[in-house]
């Protein structure tokens, strides 16, 4: 009994946080040592809102480009049949976190098709990273994302095992300063 309302107390916390959008790297706490690559966006300031279908091993759309700072709005669908992931980052950081969700899946937190979330917050590695939405079949979720950062090129990628290697990912390039 005292493990449920653990749970849930937990859970009470986390998933406020989450929708939120907040910066929190629960996963991995070395998170905080990333390449600069942008920031959670402001859900009050959006530029762009762009619906992106995730299905076995593709993104639609595929291709992306953005100027530095503008903030998006993604609006996400996984109409497959597996768990997918849309995660915005660089070469080093999609393969950081492909080792974690490597790890996730060996442990049994989550399956090809199902998340467990109890087991993800019972081992302290629930996956709520700013830039990442993790999500079940026919699952939606949104991420708000501002490409504030350093870096000329982004990925978005499945970090789920085997994923992004059989080609689910996408190509972010961001231009010019944004003047809105």
């Amino acid at each position: 009994m005292k493990t449920k309302f653990t749970i849930r107390a937990a859970g009470a916390v986390l998933v406020p946080l989450m929708m939120l959008g907040t910066s929190a790297a629960l996963a991995d706490p070395d998170h905080g040592d990333l390449p600069n690559f942008g920031q959670v966006g402001d859900v009050t300031h959006i530029d762009q809102v762009i619906e992106v279908d995730m299905g076995e091993m593709y993104f639609d759309p595929d291709r992306y480009t953005f100027e530095r700072g503008e903030t998006v709005k993604f609006l996400l669908v996984n109409n497959g049949r597996a768990v997918h992931e849309f995660a915005i980052g660089t070469e080093e950081t999609h393969n950081a976190h492909e080792q974690e969700m490597k790890a996730m899946l060996r442990s049994g937190m989550m399956t090809t098709r199902v998340l467990r979330h109890d087991r993800m917050l019972e081992a302290g590695m629930m996956h709520v990273d700013a830039n990442a939405r993790l999500l079940e079949p026919d699952e939606s979720s949104e991420l708000v994302w501002t490409f504030s950062g350093d870096q000329d090129e982004l990925t978005i990628a499945c970090n789920v095992p085997g994923h992004r290697a059989a080609g689910m990912e996408a190509v972010v390039t961001i231009g010019e300063e944004h003047s809105g």
